[in-house]
């Protein structure tokens, strides 16, 4: 099923169950995947990689929405974004654990030949395709440098 059909069953389902969590988190990622649609080159249809980039900056911009009410003390208003970001977090595909991470990181890095810390940018150029949309870009850049720093 596409991405973009899967969306749009769900939401049809949120409004017979009038699940109002779901109906808006699920009104809110149609409207982005329209506006992707019909961005210049969208060719009308998104991809599965186009689909996570776009769950994946909506999470996080809940995420930081969700930090930045906290910071001014409106904690209900913080708890909202955080439900929201994990009812997105249902589209994302499973996320690696630290230790595949970490044995990822040790597999490229060996077959890359990196010695230290100056090969940041080559390893996780080499990482990032291999994880997209499993695990974060922070994340894995927390973990590579751990690894880097380790040599």
């Amino acid at each position: 099923m596409k991405p973009v059909d899967r969306v749009q069953a769900d939401l049809v389902s949120a409004m017979k169950q009038r699940d109002q969590l779901a109906l808006s988190v699920l009104r809110m990622l149609k409207s982005a995947l329209q506006v992707a649609m019909t961005e210049k080159g969208g060719g009308g249809d998104v991809s599965e990689d186009a689909f996570i980039s776009i769950v994946q900056r909506l999470v996080k911009q809940r995420e930081e929405a969700a930090e930045q009410y906290r910071a001014c003390g409106a904690s209900d208003r913080a708890q909202a974004e955080m439900l929201e970001a994990e009812f997105l977090r249902r589209y994302l595909p499973e996320q690696l654990s630290d230790r595949e991470l970490d044995e990822l990181v040790t597999r490229e890095a060996l077959g890359l030949g990196v010695t230290g810390p100056k090969d940041m940018g080559r390893l996780m150029g080499r990482i990032m395709p291999l994880v997209k949309g499993r695990a974060d870009g922070n994340r894995v850049r927390e973990r590579v440098s751990a690894y880097l720093s380790s040599l």
